[in-house]
């Protein structure tokens, strides 16, 4: 039997697909991020089925019990709290390990929060880079968007609630100051979406805000490319503004030697030339 990935709804309970709700009727399990979560929507839809949790913290552990199952014909869907297993949740792991034990797939198309929200934000849309959570950590966080900063389409961030604040501060700095929509709490009764340029909204998220969130930020206007006559300025631009981050040396050598292919000798003789603090990191 194949895996069959369900996707959920993001808040509106009747945003469930008829199929998703065949498909959970007629399985023999469902494997779920939160058994009390998806316990509250099967029994709104009437469905009863064992559920047996997999999340990041054991599905690694419980993969093995599940393509056991599949093989012996039980009929198995995965769901996560919320959207789409995998995109930014648990789920890609037993996905891939179904795959390479030659066990079929089945993806139901559905419920995903960046979409509604990408298309909320009034940004343009044809071309677009869903980056998922930014690091928790503050030096990966602003390495991370130092990587996306010269990305010419529109840029798809989800959001803590927790972090909201620090998160859109760095984006600022470190984007510069472009326009953005933060769409919150997605077909929930409580949905807001606010319209304007980062600084704006880091002063407007000093208040604290709640519910899930989806920071959609406008892409490069003019992409840093490296120049006919002089290919280094692009490098020692990035180099230069991940020093004034804080960024260690040893994080610039690795980013700009990844996205440039300098050598790293090359880089390490330029930061301490240009930074000597950040030279001695290196």
């Amino acid at each position: 039997m194949p895996l069959i990935v369900v996707p959920t709804p993001v808040g509106n309970l009747e945003d469930i697909t008829l199929r998703a709700i065949r498909v959970l009727r007629e399985a023999d399990w469902i494997a779920c991020e939160d058994t009390r979560r998806t316990l509250r929507l099967l029994n709104h839809l009437g469905i009863r089925a064992p559920l047996v949790s997999s999340h990041e913290h054991n599905e690694r552990e419980k993969a093995p019990l599940f393509l056991k199952a599949l093989r012996e014909g039980k009929r198995i869907a995965l769901v996560t709290d919320a959207g789409t297993p995998g995109i930014s949740d648990p789920g890609a792991f037993l996905v891939n390990e179904a795959i390479r034990e030659g066990i079929e797939v089945e993806v139901l198309p559905g419920a995903t929060a960046f979409v509604p929200a990408l298309v909320l934000s009034g940004l343009p849309i044809q071309t677009f880079q869903f980056a998922g959570f930014l690091p928790a950590r503050k030096g990966d966080r602003q390495k991370s968007l130092l990587a996306l900063k010269d990305v010419p389409c529109t840029l798809v961030f989800y959001v803590s609630p927790h972090r909201l604040p620090d998160e859109v501060d760095d984006c600022a700095r470190v984007l510069g100051n472009r326009p953005c929509a933060l769409v919150r709490e997605l077909s929930k009764v409580h949905e807001e979406v606010l319209r304007m340029n980062l600084d704006d909204l880091r002063e407007r998220v000093r208040i604290p805000m709640k519910g899930e969130m989806v920071l959609v930020v406008a892409g490069a206007s003019q992409p840093a490319e490296p120049s006919g006559d002089n290919p280094s300025e692009s490098w020692e631009k990035l180099a230069d503004e991940a020093v004034e981050e804080g960024l260690s040396g040893r994080d610039v050598v690795k980013m700009v030697h990844e996205r440039y292919g300098i050598p790293k000798n090359r880089i390490k003789a330029y930061l301490i030339e240009k930074a000597p603090k950040q030279g001695k990191s290196l």
